[in-house]
This record gives structure tokens, C-alpha cells and sequence, in this order.
């Protein structure tokens, strides 16, 4: 899928409760790619009325971005700098 020009999504279906996703972060150039990415991320928790949490690759850290239902946002978590 490609939730905006030159950026695209894989998504992979994990099991029942899980659906994951892969996503080039060097395919995120300015301000205008984000904002793209971010709308990604709350529209999909939007739909599923749940978190979407964006982790960096290979998995076991903490994720990096997150659409928090209860803000109606994006935020930025814990995870790596």
C-alpha cells in the first residue's frame, strides 16, 4: 500500500490479534513525509479504535512512534534516538 507518494507500506498478517507492517523510514523526507506517515498510523488506529505502535526493525525495543486513541494523535514514545 501506498499511504503517500514514495512511501510504501508491507503489511504482514501475524496471527488473529496482529497485523505488522514495514515501512522504509528513508523513505521519510521532510515534514511533508511525516505528516504523511503520522496520518497513516491515526487512521488506521482510528478505525481499529486501538493503539498503532511503530517499532524500529528487527523488533525487542521499544517503539518509537505511537497513535494514542485517547489523545487522537501521534506521539512520540520511549523508544531509541
Amino acid at each position: 500500500m501506498w499511504p503517500a507518494e514514495g512511501l510504501l507500506a508491507i503489511f504482514r498478517f501475524e496471527d488473529a490479534e496482529e497485523v505488522g507492517s514495514d515501512i522504509d523510514v528513508r523513505e521519510i523526507r521532510g515534514q511533508e513525509s511525516l505528516d504523511a506517515l503520522c496520518g497513516f498510523l491515526g487512521a488506521i488506529g482510528r478505525r481499529l479504535r486501538r493503539p498503532v505502535l511503530m517499532e524500529p526493525e528487527g523488533g525487542g525495543a521499544a517503539p518509537v512512534l505511537c497513535f494514542d486513541p485517547a489523545a487522537d494523535r501521534v506521539v512520540r514514545t520511549g523508544g531509541r534516538s
